[in-house]
């Protein structure tokens, strides 16, 4: 838990002191995209890792 703070924490205040509200926004979307994506990505490989994909 926290870890979780921590990183919440860390996330506000990367954002607390951009300027513009279209850049903030835009940065945001962009970070939420970014996890989403590395999100899908460990899925995928932990579901070829469950079906024995083989590796070469």
């Amino acid at each position: 838990m926290k870890n979780a703070l921590l990183i919440k924490e860390i996330y506000l205040e990367a954002f607390k002191s951009l300027g513009s509200k279209i850049v903030k926004s835009y940065f945001k979307i962009f970070s939420w995209f970014c996890f989403a994506s590395f999100l899908v990505v460990i899925y995928a490989f932990i579901f070829r890792i469950a079906t024995g994909f083989a590796f070469q």
